[in-house]
């Protein structure tokens, strides 16, 4: 079996689709995948797709939700394994579970990927670390469970995968950063400051990808235009790390060179309290 949650749902066994076209099946494969060999309480698979107003069938319909979900596993795995969708979907006490191994599900090759690369930066090992970083960040097709009705639960576990998919982009930039890659990364970080215009990380690798490219002029204008807003919309001030590394520019200091910087940190950690 192979499912992919990050973009558009995907689930396939033998290379026959099993995904259901209606949308509480599919929130309940949805949440199955995402805790394989996990039992998920009645309760909890109850609560994703009726949220606190429980229908009096609920129950009966939960069942006739797993019931469409194994019949498709059944067919998808063909006459010769008779039982085996009740084995790979089954019934434990309280609750039901997918029994999968997690490198099935996109999600678990991403996060252990993920934790690799980290493991590779935190190490000084940068070429490894911005390779694994961007191996994980190839799994991601869209934004997660982007045609998936998500409920209470699902709801989380998407904004979730979304905060560690921009934490992984600022990882791998990170890594580049110290591998002078600065000028190649300057229109990736144009946009992702564009996506994100409140989001100081990346707005701090953009003015480092600038200033050591040659533009500093441009890097401050950054932060200008970010200052701007932050006070505009929120009532606030850049953060002091910001404004240290702001000034390091306008100083010219010498740690922001790439040879000079940090071999277990971003640049913005240099200006970290």
């Amino acid at each position: 079996m192979k499912i992919q949650v990050l973009g558009p749902l995907s689930a396939e066994v033998n290379g026959g689709s099993i995904v259901p076209t209606a949308g509480k099946p599919r929130q309940i494969l949805t949440l199955l995948a995402l805790y394989p060999g996990r039992v998920l309480p009645v309760p909890m698979l109850m609560e994703e797709i009726w949220g606190t107003e429980l229908p009096q069938s609920a129950l009966t319909t939960l069942q006739t939700y797993i019931l469409q979900l194994r019949r498709r596993l059944g067919t998808a795995m063909g006459p010769g394994a008779p039982g085996a969708a009740k084995e790979l979907l089954a019934t434990r006490h309280g609750g039901y579970l997918l029994q999968i191994p997690p490198q099935c599900v996109d999600v678990h090759a991403y996060e252990d990927l993920v934790a690799r690369g980290q493991a590779a930066f935190e190490g000084g090992d940068d070429e490894q670390a911005a390779a694994l970083l961007r191996s994980a960040l190839g799994l991601w097709q869209g934004p997660a469970l982007v045609d998936v009705r998500v409920g209470p639960i699902l709801e989380i576990e998407a904004t979730r995968l979304e905060e560690s998919r921009l934490g992984t982009i600022g990882r791998r930039v990170d890594a580049d950063l110290r591998l002078a890659r600065h000028a190649e990364l300057i229109p990736e970080l144009t946009e992702l400051i564009a996506r994100h215009p409140q989001h100081e990380s990346l707005h701090a690798q953009a003015m480092v990808a600038l200033y050591r490219s040659g533009r500093q002029a441009t890097a401050l204008d950054i932060y200008r235009r970010l200052r701007a807003r932050l006070i505009d919309e929120l009532g606030v001030e850049p953060s002091p790390q910001l404004q240290r590394l702001h000034h390091a520019m306008l100083t010219v200091d010498p740690a922001l060179d790439v040879m000079a910087g940090s071999k277990r940190g971003s640049t913005f950690d240099l200006y970290a309290a």
